[in-house]
């Protein structure tokens, strides 16, 4: 199987470090935009600048007493970042607060900016550190 690079959208962008770890460890960029939308855990501000990672199992299975396991995650890491350019809505006159700020966020132009994603073979605990390697890595990149 041939892998195929994510390509850059209106909600989407791609850095070349993402792509660089997606093709090491055959993430797709379907994967990992469903990482993003349905995480089982999420960890904010790990390395600093408002940075956001998210986890999701590769895949879970039912222990002996009903509750789930897993031995390997997929992890993304994120940032929410404002779109350069102007939007191409109308201002319309309003005398309501409540739809001028409705009007106001409809119109903030924000897109996922996608810094870098990987497997982690193990299970990891809520708070725990990145592992060196990993945050060394993200460090170059940022």
């Amino acid at each position: 199987m041939q892998w195929k690079e994510p390509r850059n959208s209106e909600k989407y962008f791609w850095t070349e470090h993402a792509k660089l770890k997606m093709k090491k460890y055959g993430l797709t960029g379907q994967r990992v935009t469903r990482v993003i939308r349905a995480p089982m855990r999420t960890e904010e501000s790990i390395v600093g600048g408002n940075v956001i990672a998210v986890m999701q199992p590769q895949s879970t299975k039912r222990g002996a007493d009903g509750t789930k396991t897993w031995s390997n995650e997929i992890w993304v890491m994120y940032k929410i970042v404002e779109k350069k350019g102007e939007s191409k809505k109308k201002n319309y006159p309003v005398d309501d607060v409540m739809a001028q700020f409705l009007q106001k966020m409809t119109r903030a132009q924000k897109h996922i900016c996608i810094i870098s994603a990987w497997r982690f073979p193990g299970k990891t605990e809520p708070g725990e550190s990145l592992p060196d390697e990993i945050v060394k890595e993200i460090a170059e990149v940022m």
